[in-house]
């Protein structure tokens, strides 16, 4: 039997029933069976998804461009921390210090990269992966991403920590945030018109029932959602908004990047981005996030109405949300894709780079399906808005 399906049928029977979020925490998060914290391989072609990263390195080519870009925006400081939340086996990370070293010296030698990730698995990858970068204490790996607190008859849900800055350098270290595919992973709330989410156990099977929403969930989906139709079932992503808020909390001057998957609410309003849970494995989707518990990912749509209200809370400067294609076209439009092709010695390699990065920009692969949420505190809107990603076809570069 599923050894993670027992644990959660044990907090079940001990507990009474849990939170849809507390379920798909355990799926997700459990120290040792969960599906981030497995030593089973989840990423690129052998595993159940792709990331950005996984395609190509020119990703974190192009990213390296638009980080060096707002060290500029917010006038070169001696000293800047790149934070990346979610960073998995650390390929992103690699792949933008490597590049920077070698391109952007000024922007490295300012560099600190906080990588945190909550999977002991992951990080042990990230490990080997950024072994140099490590050990020069160019880079800096953190471990937790979630605490946990009670929530009724001994059982506890996930909440986010009060980093991410609680770090090592002092608070007025211009900071970047960078979260690529992260907020999609949180554990959500699941609404509709019978109420909110339990998830309970009968016959070796969970089976749900429903309570009356709490007082958050009915707030969020007034502000940010939309209330669910006769039947149906929408996602209240909590953690989310509480990690995001403590974020742009703790941001006293710097950026924000986040890149997923997600929606707004004028189009939750026209229909669309509704129910939008699902489970991954082995590159196919499926409805039944209940099957085979720490075996496969589950992830929600991410609402950028409420990140970007989040973070505004805390007198952040939003800009316009954009597709990951308009984002990386942007950037890679001033010297042509440079960062793409520089390394490419033969035809074929041009070719494949071609594809690999037709893959990142173009609406069959996953251009249109990410949007970008950019945001900025302590900096010139002038600056911030002239930055590349968010500015394609222009005719000249950033300054």
């Amino acid at each position: 039997m599923n050894p993670l399906r027992q644990k959660i049928e044990q907090e079940i029977r001990e507990y009474g029933p849990i939170p849809f979020s507390r379920y798909m925490e355990l799926c997700l998060y459990h120290p040792e069976l969960g599906y981030y914290s497995r030593n089973a391989e989840q990423f690129g072609k052998a595993g159940d998804f792709y990331s950005s990263s996984d395609v190509h390195a020119v990703f974190g080519h192009l990213l390296a461009r638009q980080f060096e870009e707002m060290w500029h925006a917010l006038g070169s400081p001696q000293q800047i921390d790149l934070l990346e939340l979610g960073p998995g086996r650390g390929l992103f990370a690699h792949d933008v210090l490597d590049w920077s070293e070698k391109k952007f010296p000024d922007f490295f030698r300012a560099l600190r990269y906080v990588l945190v990730e909550s999977s002991a698995a992951l990080r042990k990858r990230i490990k080997e992966t950024l072994l140099r970068h490590l050990e020069s204490g160019k880079a800096w790996c953190e471990p937790e991403v979630f605490s946990r607190e009670k929530v009724g008859k001994g059982a506890t849900s996930v909440v986010p920590k009060q980093a991410p800055k609680d770090r090592a350098l002092a608070p007025e270290v211009p900071v970047i945030v960078f979260a690529n595919e992260f907020f999609d992973a949180l554990p959500v709330e699941i609404v509709s018109g019978k109420g909110s989410l339990r998830v309970d156990t009968r016959d070796g099977r969970f089976i749900e029932s429903w309570v009356h929403p709490s007082p958050d969930e009915l707030e969020f989906l007034d502000r940010y959602s939309v209330h669910p139709d006769s039947g149906e079932r929408l996602e209240a992503p909590l953690a989310a908004q509480q990690f995001m808020d403590r974020i742009a909390a703790g941001i006293q001057r710097g950026f924000l990047l986040a890149i997923d998957y997600g929606y707004t609410r004028e189009e939750q309003l026209a229909g669309r981005h509704r129910d939008t849970l699902k489970a991954l494995r082995q590159h196919s989707v499926s409805g039944n996030s209940y099957e085979a518990p720490g075996e496969q990912d589950i992830t929600a749509d991410v609402n950028f109405t409420a990140l970007a209200a989040a973070v505004e809370k805390h007198g952040m400067q939003t800009q316009r949300l954009i597709t990951q294609s308009q984002f990386l076209m942007g950037i890679g439009e001033a010297n042509q894709f440079g960062d793409a092709f520089e390394e490419c010695r033969l035809p074929q390699e041009r070719a494949k780079v071609a594809l690999q990065l037709k893959h990142l920009v173009t609406p069959a692969g996953m251009g249109e399906s990410f949007q970008v949420l950019i945001a900025s505190k302590g900096v010139e809107r002038e600056r911030a808005e002239s930055l590349s990603g968010l500015n394609f076809g222009r005719s000249s570069p950033a300054p």
